[in-house]
């Protein structure tokens, strides 16, 4: 059976995209199949990333590790069993078609909550939430007293996560391994940086999930998406000196993968 990775925060702008393509494309690089699926079926960001790089690759006469990206297959609505939702259908498809195949599944989730998107919640075996690093996105996971920035519960994504992990211990599957990417870390606002990081660790306690540190803000992941490209491919296509910023976003991939802890995966790159 594939691992699935599941890529959801319920807030655009948080990296997903970018946090998927450079997961999958690493895990290629290293050997691994495979396969990717975007539920955002209007913007498509992750899916148009790896259009991107396939039509880039094609053009450079290039051949490098790509995930191998699979729309949603339609479906007859006569086929459906009553009270059957389409889009179960859909996604539950998808990933049949990939499990047989790929090693992992790597599916991008939208900034917005859908039936699809609880429902590959309920799929995952890793879910990653890439969450910029300002109390504004912390409110999707918990609320905050704003005297004392003391956590008062959780809000509605982590709800959803809960519901998700319940739908999986009832069908005897192994728990979430959930993990929260703090991303966009900028230089400066040190003690906002600070309060987010203990109210996260705090959370993290309380509802179980893990932190680990995610992308800086960075010029270059902007540049590499109209191309498809990683921080991992730019020794490929001839950029032979790496400036001090490509060299520590390269690393922050690096770390990023590591603490995933995935199964069967050793960084080499």
């Amino acid at each position: 059976m594939a691992h699935i990775i599941v890529v959801g925060n319920e807030k655009g702008g948080s990296g997903k995209s970018t946090t998927c393509m450079h997961v999958a494309t690493a895990l290629v690089r290293m050997g691994f199949k495979v396969g990717a699926l975007d539920l955002d079926l209007r913007q498509k960001s992750f899916g148009r990333y790896i259009e991107n790089r396939l039509a880039y690759l094609k053009k450079e006469g290039l051949d490098l590790p790509t995930p191998d990206y699979r729309d949603l297959p339609e479906v007859d609505p006569t086929a459906l069993e009553p009270g059957e939702n389409a889009y179960d259908r859909r996604l539950s498809a998808a990933v049949a078609a990939l499990e047989g195949e790929a090693d992992f599944i790597v599916i991008d989730c939208p900034g917005s909550h859908t039936r699809l998107s609880q429902v590959a919640h309920s799929l995952a075996d890793t879910l990653i939430t890439p969450l910029n690093d300002s109390f504004i996105d912390f409110d999707l996971l918990a609320r905050i007293d704003p005297d004392t920035s003391r956590v008062t519960g959780p809000s509605i994504y982590s709800e959803m996560v809960w519901s998700a992990r319940q739908l999986r211990a009832r069908a005897g599957l192994k728990p979430i391994d959930w993990i929260v990417l703090r991303n966009r870390l900028g230089a400066q606002q040190m003690h906002n940086k600070k309060k987010v990081g203990e109210a996260l660790e705090q959370l993290s306690k309380r509802i179980g999930f893990r932190v680990a540190p995610g992308f800086s803000e960075r010029v270059i992941f902007r540049e590499l998406f109209p191309r498809g490209l990683t921080l991992l491919d730019l020794r490929d296509v001839g950029v032979d000196h790496l400036n001090i910023s490509n060299v520590a976003a390269r690393q922050e991939v690096r770390d990023l993968v590591k603490a995933l802890d995935l199964p069967g995966v050793t960084v080499n790159f």
